[in-house]
């Protein structure tokens, strides 16, 4: 009889051993075909640039291609929904950004929920925004800038890239932060050259976009959003320098459909952190206004986390309703 229950052990111990010797396989092999990397925006925009230099390198590092696909519309929500549905398998892949984070609360009837549906693979690192001005604003610092603001109580016009963009909620902050009355001006097709002509007086814009205006002198530069200031600018101050407790980063990261194995995302994880390591990249990352910053799956999540509840607050708050 213990020959028969012997057998009966093995062969379980053999079944057990099966799962663990194909995932093991499976993560040698992996990635075994091309990974295609969703950008929820168009091409030529700041998100596109970044995807497409991360992709450039990922693929050296992973030996397959990654591809780049541009999925548009619903404010990222149509790509990001594609790659919530997708197989969760590995190759499919989002560039995830803070925009992601404002839509958890500013578009009440998503058919998807950021942090349950995607698994945060790593970051990428993030910029700051200009605070620019039009040359009639009489203020060249933020001080001087809140005094005049506060004098002047809705007679500034602050253009944005849209109701509820990366520009819209970072001026909002910046109102509710310093207590002073501006007049929101969403724009569709660019803010740019009614800035520059000065009928809008007042942007929190992408550096890439005004930083030759600024040179020009046809802008003027008051403040960067993020905690530090701009290597890119060094001269411009950080607004938290005057403004005790605001701070606004651009970021953007890598996520993947929940659900994809861990042995992906581990693997993703490691390369992308090698990538953003290297000192060329990290040039053609800070030129386009993003320092690197390397963060764990988990840290990422955290922080994806963090900036959903805080940008919440601000939506809430200035009662901003998607377009």
């Amino acid at each position: 009889m213990d020959f028969p229950r012997r057998r009966f052990l093995h062969l379980c111990a053999g079944a057990a051993a099966v799962p663990a010797s194909s995932r093991i396989a499976w993560a040698q092999t992996y990635p075994a075909r091309p990974v295609r990397l969703v950008v929820p925006f168009p091409a030529g925009q700041a998100s596109d640039t970044v995807a497409r230099l991360i992709g450039q390198s990922l693929s050296e590092r992973l030996g397959q291609q990654v591809v780049i696909e541009n999925r548009t519309g619903a404010g990222g929500n149509i790509g990001t929904e594609a790659v919530v549905r997708a197989s969760p398998d590995g190759y499919t892949l989002l560039l995830a950004s803070l925009t992601n984070a404002v839509n958890a609360t500013l578009y009440k009837k998503l058919n998807f929920n950021f942090i349950r549906d995607m698994t945060p693979v790593a970051s990428i690192g993030g910029g700051p925004y200009l605070m620019v001005v039009h040359p009639s604003v009489p203020a060249k610092t933020i001080p001087e800038f809140i005094a005049y603001a506060k004098a002047n109580p809705g007679k500034m016009n602050m253009g944005s890239s849209g109701s509820g963009s990366v520009s819209h909620i970072f001026g909002e902050l910046f109102k509710a932060t310093v207590g002073v009355q501006l007049v929101h001006v969403p724009y569709r097709g660019g803010y740019l050259s009614d800035l520059v002509a000065g009928r809008v007086q007042v942007v929190f814009g992408t550096i890439s976009t005004c930083v030759q205006h600024v040179r020009s002198g046809a802008l003027r530069a008051l403040a960067v959003t993020t905690a530090t200031r701009s290597k890119e600018l060094p001269d411009v101050p950080a607004v938290i320098e005057t403004v005790p407790g605001y701070e606004a980063s651009q970021w953007y990261g890598i996520s993947a459909p929940t659900g994809t194995p861990s042995e992906a995302t581990q693997r993703l994880s490691k390369e992308i952190n090698a990538v953003i390591a290297d000192a060329n990249l990290k040039a053609r990352l800070s030129a386009v206004g993003v320092d690197p910053v390397s963060m764990t799956s988990a840290e990422f999540g955290s922080f994806i986390a963090a900036e959903t509840e805080k940008w919440a607050k601000v939506v809430q708050a200035a009662d901003i309703k998607a377009e």
